[in-house]
């Protein structure tokens, strides 16, 4: 699919890592969290202690020194709160963002050069916690960052109108207390227009919405560009699209099993007649 003019500038754009290490100099375990990937088992996403276990015993296991994913996953694990939609609606399930999980009290960096748009304290179970939202111009076009589950005291040094370069810190990751409910991590999204929201944007949205809310909020990883999340984002996508001359394959492939089966008809036959002329 060829990339929008954003999409493009932003591939092409320097960008800084999130945290006081490069992506790509520790060991990265891609967590897949959607309902067909990685089965918390037994565990409670509800009971951050147990989830954050979880999560650190899956990095144990693959001897990674942090983990991300999320992107387009469609999960079922937002079932823990009302926020994300009630028995009787459609919830909203699918991430629109990339997820890094990694300890509280970790630094985080801006990835890209930009202004302090927003910030707010979303303070719902479920929700954001400390959020901060910046506001960046990218070879002329104008989008934006949202970094969620930080730690408050991240929002007391990030005053709206702050002028931050790539690679400054403007926080840290939060504890469960303080991000409401979740283990520690950062939430990561790119968006496109905050359609006048401050200090929050929907994180997640219905998958019947999904194609609307994932052009609105563009792949994370192409500031990234780790290559565990492309790998993912190619197996995800092709889920969702359907497969280009598929039908017309499945039809050829039915003509010539009837052919087969009619042409066996006959052999048999024959062989029949040829048995009783003996």
């Amino acid at each position: 699919m060829a990339r929008d003019a954003l999409s493009k500038a932003l591939a092409e754009f320097p960008t800084a890592s999130p945290f006081p290490f490069a992506l790509d100099e520790k060991r990265c375990l891609q967590l897949n969290l959607a309902a067909d990937g990685d089965v918390l088992e037994s565990t409670d996403p509800a009971d951050a202690t147990a989830f954050d276990g979880w999560i650190r015993s899956k990095l144990s296991a693959a001897g990674a020194d942090y983990a991300v994913g999320g992107y387009g996953e469609d999960r079922r694990l937002y079932r823990i709160s009302d926020l994300f939609g009630s028995a009787s609606e459609e919830p909203r399930t699918v991430h629109l963002g990339i997820d890094f999980w990694l300890p509280s009290g970790t630094p985080v960096r801006a990835v890209l050069p930009g202004v302090i748009h927003s910030t707010r304290d979303n303070k719902a179970f479920g929700d954001y916690g400390p959020t901060i939202i910046m506001m960046h111009e990218i070879a002329g076009h104008r989008c934006y960052t949202l970094y969620g589950h930080l730690a408050r005291p991240s929002l007391l040094g990030s005053k709206p109108g702050r002028r931050v370069e790539a690679g400054e810190q403007i926080g840290w990751i939060g504890e469960p207390h303080e991000n409401v409910g979740w283990p520690p991590h950062l939430h990561f999204q790119l968006i496109r227009d905050l359609e006048g929201r401050e200090g929050d944007y929907p994180g997640v949205c219905k998958a019947s919405e999904r194609e609307v809310w994932l052009a609105r909020c563009p792949d994370p990883n192409l500031l990234f560009r780790l290559d565990a999340l492309k790998a993912r984002r190619k197996r995800s996508s092709a889920k969702h699209l359907p497969v280009k001359g598929a039908a017309k394959r499945g039809s050829k492939r039915a003509s010539e099993r009837n052919a087969e089966r009619k042409t066996a008809a006959t052999t048999r036959s024959r062989s029949v007649r040829a048995a009783k002329g003996r």
